[in-house]
């Protein structure tokens, strides 16, 4: 046990969670044990934890463009999409029933618009091209009186591609609609300005940027009419009832503040050690297809397809290697379907089973991407020589 302990890891599933770095654990950790008073007390312990909240609402606020007051605390992403689109149905239901979103978005917003849907309300789940960018023309031909919110995410999980979204904020605001974007990925890693991008909600999970687990945010612009997610207290300003998880949210805080430091550099780095992957891989492996646009991608992300291959088998394999990789996103990964990114760029299915997502962060190595090229390199050699179908194509050239 104590062997396979310090088995040597090589990291990069950095868009499932992200280590938490340690100057956040730092931050965190007297708000266990020293300032642990409940932010809606009224006595002096209590006051620092209500002061130390409000510095994360604002340092998560000046990220984004916004006021802090505009910052609302949840337990994470998939909250934050369940809310902000259920919430607006809600509200805006008299109005119409009608809310757009694209075919690539993660599960938590795609079973939230199947929820709404049992429900009486219509959804519209406009296309992707090749690389997952979504057609803006389509978009614009799908809007009626009736549609009250288009969700769109900022970047995808699974490929990377960054979307358009201050034109689709554009076309959001011009027709009286509401934009709501899934940034969880995005947040901390690129630069999103809510008022340039004309954002009217937005979520974010901290985990996604070296902060805590557990602990996310919505943006709800000043004057959209929502509801209340959780009833009961007054916190989150009677919108989100519930004791604040307060090392979570100054762990957040202090995780944005990082991130909005060292974005550029950072993004640099990330984007060297994944363009490295990307060309060794092509080069040196066949039969193997990019996933994702080529330019127009998160920094840190690396999407391939590896024709007559397994993806379980291949991450299995890369395991016990010591090198964590994904399949796709964490929350499909116990899924024996083929990813519904993949299929909305148009892979078929024996394609879009053999991927494979690696997402690596500025502490990777190098020396890491090639020990992670040549595990890659000789996993695939090894399924494919097991690959009855492998060996008919070679065979008929």
């Amino acid at each position: 046990m104590e062997e396979q302990n310090q088995k040597k890891i090589i990291y990069l599933d950095n868009a499932a969670t992200t280590r938490t770095a340690p100057e956040v654990v730092e931050a965190m950790l007297p708000y266990f044990s020293e300032w642990y008073g409940n932010p809606s007390s009224i006595y002096s312990l209590a006051a620092e934890s209500k002061k130390a909240v409000t510095q994360a609402r604002e340092s998560l606020a000046q990220v984004l463009g916004a006021e802090a007051n505009e910052i609302y605390f949840t337990a994470g992403g998939s909250e934050s999409d369940n809310w902000a689109i259920k919430a607006v149905a809600e509200a805006y239901a008299e109005k119409g029933k009608h809310i757009i979103t694209s075919r690539i978005e993660h599960h938590a917003v795609l079973h939230t618009c199947d929820y709404l849907e049992k429900r009486g309300y219509e959804i519209t789940y406009i296309d992707v091209d090749e690389n997952g960018v979504l057609k803006l023309d389509e978009l614009e031909k799908a809007i009626r009186p009736d549609t009250i919110l288009i969700s769109v995410m900022t970047a995808n999980n699974e490929i990377g591609t960054i979307q358009p979204i201050r034109e689709i904020g554009q076309m959001a605001k011009k027709h009286g609609i509401l934009f709501h974007t899934d940034a969880v990925q995005a947040f901390g890693h690129i630069p999103i300005q809510v008022e340039e991008d004309h954002i009217d909600l937005l979520s974010a999970s901290g985990h996604k940027f070296n902060g805590p687990k557990g602990v996310g945010f919505l943006y709800i612009r000043k004057g959209v009419k929502i509801r209340s997610f959780v009833h009961g207290g007054a916190q989150e300003r009677s919108r989100r009832a519930g004791t604040e998880n307060v090392p979570g949210i100054v762990g957040m805080g202090r995780a944005a503040e990082l991130a909005a430091a060292s974005m550029e550099e950072r993004s640099a780095r990330e984007r060297s050690l994944s363009r490295h992957l990307m060309e060794r891989i092509e080069q040196e492996i066949p039969y193997c297809r990019l996933n994702g646009d080529r330019e127009n991608r998160l920094p840190n992300n690396v999407n391939f397809s590896f024709r007559f291959v397994e993806g379980e088998s291949l991450l299995i394999m890369l395991d016990m290697k010591g090198i964590c990789a994904s399949s796709g996103s964490a929350c499909t990964s116990g899924s024996l379907d083929p990813s519904h990114v993949l299929l909305a760029i148009g892979l078929p299915h024996e394609i879009a089973h053999g991927s494979l997502r690696l997402t690596v962060s500025a502490e990777n190595t190098l020396e890491e991407m090639d020990e992670t090229v040549e595990a890659i390199k000789a996993i695939v050699a090894r399924l494919r020589d097991m690959s009855p179908l492998y060996e008919d194509f070679i065979k008929k050239g």
